[in-house]
């Protein structure tokens, strides 16, 4: 875990285990009418609390805490190992069992959603270092998913006192924000819930009266609530709101979008950003995470693999057909005229055109300091724009083999001088029989040559200075 001198960020709540069981469904059960899944695949992820947590540790430089109960049964165990690797854990004494909330998949679509474990609860006060853990944080986001512990008096009073930023991503059937709360982020349907109300509005608008209303309630600094694609609507409580509307993206899975904008906002405020501004980077990283697949495939830890087969691509059906699936990536930082060549050369080759692109943190690993030029959410709106361009898949890896593998395009496009050279991703495309080509880069562009060529004089500002 990475440790700096900084102020760390500290994530309180209840934190969950989630589980994806990832299978198929081609019959109906003869006793019901039920679909029969066949079980291929097994994910595990931390959820409530410890996603935020997880979240916030891959944003931030910052060190981040999470101080949570978590119970000693084998999913509390499992779930300490899983935030292990990206946060420090401090134990809150718990009672009670964890939380497990296991979701049944078919393709892109849950099938159902199995919750057991009551839930771990916070037994007793903070400690000394506790108190002073959460003295020193730079932000604290309350993440609370309704098992109580927002609800302990010694952990308000320590966070109602604080002149550092509080973020709390409230639970309907949690406690309510504390006062002062720099910043509270619920969803339309939380919202509308804590205020007693049956239906969201048909826009943002509608939603910022909402807000405003829950503001002067908690006596917050300001109120986000988000509405899915729709984006944000931000109001402080008095004054014309602030309506973010969210870009569109390929993602089908928005599980965990809600801990991404909480995280991403805390951050920024940690990072001394004004609420807008955290609002607005939120709704931008929020978007990348869903377009990137959610937590299922950003925080999760494959157990088993799904079997190959067409059944297993959310490319090929989205396809009505099937058709043929082009799948191209790369990190399209500066996208220039070799970029569009490629692209445009892929999507003739096909169907449908899947570009994967790589994350901030992969392009800094495979670039080095400086780079990216452009940031994610940036790379992601320009590439979506596109008319060849079907989807837009991020991923955090080095390679693109995991987001092929469960891509499992028809066609693999490689740009570059590969002609005749057996291509990294061969081994991958060969477990279902994909294809891996070469097109030509265009001579001369390359971002690298384009970012060389910043801080260097062009000829004619050399003339001039001869002149």
């Amino acid at each position: 875990m990475r440790r700096t001198s900084t102020a760390p960020v500290v994530v309180v709540g209840d934190a969950l285990l989630d589980i994806d069981l990832l299978g198929t469904a081609e019959r109906i059960c003869p006793d019901a009418p039920v679909p029969v899944v066949e079980v291929a695949g097994r994910r595990t992820r931390p959820g409530g609390a410890a996603l935020a947590a997880v979240l916030a540790a891959r944003l931030s430089d910052r060190p981040v805490v999470l101080l949570c109960p978590i119970a000693g049964d084998d999913a509390g165990n499992t779930l300490r190992e899983l935030v292990s690797e990206d946060v420090e854990l401090v134990s809150l004494p718990a009672y009670g069992s964890t939380a497990v909330k296991t979701r049944v998949r078919v393709g892109d679509s849950s099938v159902v959603r199995l919750d057991s474990g009551c839930g771990a609860s916070a037994r007793g006060g903070l400690t000394v270092e506790q108190r002073a853990l959460l003295e020193s944080a730079a932000v604290v986001l309350v993440s609370d998913y309704g098992n109580g512990t927002s609800a302990s008096p010694e952990l308000r009073a320590q966070l109602g006192g604080r002149r550092a930023p509080v973020v709390w991503d409230p639970h309907p059937r949690g406690s309510e924000p504390v006062a002062g709360a720099r910043l509270v982020t619920p969803n339309a349907r939380e919202a509308l819930t804590l205020l007693g109300e049956a239906a969201p509005g048909a826009h943002l608008a509608d939603l910022a009266e909402v807000g405003r209303r829950l503001a002067e309630r908690w006596r917050a600094g300001a109120v986000a609530v988000t509405s899915g694609a729709s984006g944000v609507a931000l109001t402080f409580g008095a004054g014309a709101p602030l309506l973010v509307p969210a870009d569109p993206v390929a993602g089908r899975d928005a599980c965990g979008a809600g801990d991404s904008f909480a995280a991403a906002a805390a951050v920024a405020l940690a990072d001394g950003a004004l609420v807008s501004e955290a609002v607005r980077t939120a709704v931008a990283t929020a978007s990348a995470f869903v377009a990137a697949g959610g937590a299922g495939a950003v925080v999760a830890r494959d157990e088993a693999s799904p079997p190959p087969g067409p059944e297993d691509s959310f490319a090929r059906r989205s396809v009505p057909g099937r058709g043929t699936v082009v799948a191209t990536g790369g990190c399209f930082d500066v996208l220039h005229a070799g970029h569009i060549a490629t692209l445009t050369g892929a999507r003739k080759l096909g169907d449908r055109l899947v570009v994967c692109v790589n994350s901030d943190a992969s392009v800094r690993r495979l670039k080095g300091a400086g780079r990216p030029v452009v940031p994610i959410e940036d790379r992601v709106r320009v590439l979506q724009a596109l008319e060849c361009v079907d989807e837009v898949v991020v991923f955090e890896q080095d390679t693109p083999d995991e987001v092929l593998a469960r891509l499992r395009p028809d066609i693999w496009v490689k740009g570059g001088d590969y002609a005749g050279a057996e291509l990294p991703e061969a081994a991958v495309l060969a477990r279902w029989g994909g294809r891996a080509v070469v097109l030509p880069y265009l001579a001369g562009r390359s971002t690298t040559a384009i970012v060389d060529r910043r801080d260097r004089p062009s000829d004619i500002e050399r003339a001039g200075d001869r002149a």
